[in-house]
């Protein structure tokens, strides 16, 4: 399996903007520790976790207005990671008493942050959303998930619709999720499985959401972008009007579920999603609804990808790969590659 490493030169999600408030929160990604809060204005700052005397994690201290003070000593930092105090030595700030400050941003209900080169961030965009900001689309609130398994394992499971049939028996499993053949696309940055499967009835997480009755043909759209973003599109219209993505009756139900994972380090990821609908953009039930089916189905996967984590880092036989792990293959491929080019 290609899994050594990380991509730096990208932006991750560290948190949900709900979470960062005007108080010092840890996180660790890419195996290195960062700690964020809110500045009084209102933006996020995020610095790293250690303070430069004996490395003791800043997230111990104090948060004063918009600096940070260290609990050991109180060498006391700005949001940009300088060090505007050193109260043992008032004159004599030390020169080198400075820590690192990534760069952060906040979109999309989520704080952003940048782990690589700081010079490459300005010019790298957040993904784009479409209709994100459409008063016409609804959206769920914002999901995260702690999952004690290497990243990869997600975007692993983010591009097998098949897992479904097996996994989700309560919410996405429905005929023909087992059997009916896949396509794969790949692109540069992502590759995408899909396939409509047609006439057969709305699995049990759609069928409330549906406005119409009958069976129904049914679109699985699994894709995962370089980093780590996975975006899982199903489409659900009447039997016999399926097939294509467009000229869709106006009854057609249409969910994107937008899935960010982060890596923490090598054994724990961090999982962030929403959902994003073309209907009933209003409706606060239906919101919550979707909202707590997902978290009850992300759960069920977290238990399995934990226990695959497990089993493959212990392994003492050699594993196999089936027909439908070729697209997260071609995905870890990408994923080396892009981390390979890094390192020069």
């Amino acid at each position: 399996m290609n899994s050594a490493g990380f991509i730096r030169n990208t932006w991750y999600v560290c948190a949900r903007s709900e979470d960062i408030v005007h108080a010092l929160t840890p996180r660790k990604v890419l195996g290195e520790r960062i700690v964020l809060f809110r500045r009084m204005d209102g933006s996020v700052a995020a610095l790293e976790d250690a303070c430069p005397h004996r490395k003791l994690p800043l997230s111990r201290g104090t948060l004063e207005g918009d600096r940070v003070v260290c609990g050991y000593h109180g060498l006391t930092f700005d949001g940009t990671g300088t060090c505007v105090a050193a109260p043992t030595q008032e004159t004599a700030i030390p020169k080198r008493a400075r820590v690192a400050s990534p760069p952060v941003r906040e979109r999309y209900g989520f704080v952003w942050v940048w782990m690589g080169d700081p010079a490459l961030a300005a010019g790298t965009p957040l993904i784009d959303i479409p209709d994100y900001d459409n008063p016409n689309w609804g959206r769920t609130g914002c999901g995260a998930l702690d999952i004690a398994c290497h990243y990869l394992w997600i975007t692993d499971n983010l591009l097998d619709p098949s897992h479904v049939a097996w996994v989700h028996l309560s919410s996405f499993a429905g005929a023909g999720t087992d059997n009916v053949a896949l396509e794969i696309t790949e692109e540069d940055a992502r590759v995408i499985v899909s396939r409509w499967i047609r006439n057969r009835p709305a699995p049990p997480y759609y069928a409330p959401f549906l406005a119409f009755d009958g069976p129904c043909d049914r679109k699985q759209h699994y894709e995962c972008r370089l980093p780590s973003i996975a975006i899982n599109k199903s489409i659900y219209t009447p039997a016999g009007t399926g097939g294509s993505d467009e000229g869709l009756p106006g009854s057609a139900f249409v969910n994107y579920s937008y899935n960010f994972m982060t890596p923490v380090d090598e054994d724990h990821a961090m999982y962030f999603w929403f959902q994003h609908r073309n209907q009933r953009p209003d409706d606060a039930e239906m919101s919550a609804s979707m909202f707590a089916g997902a978290t009850m189905a992300f759960n069920e996967d977290k238990e399995v990808l934990e226990e695959v984590h497990t089993g493959m880092k212990t392994a003492r036989s050699p594993y196999i790969n089936l027909g439908l792990d070729a697209a997260a293959m071609r995905f870890r491929n990408k994923v080396a590659r892009q981390i390979a080019a890094e390192a020069g």
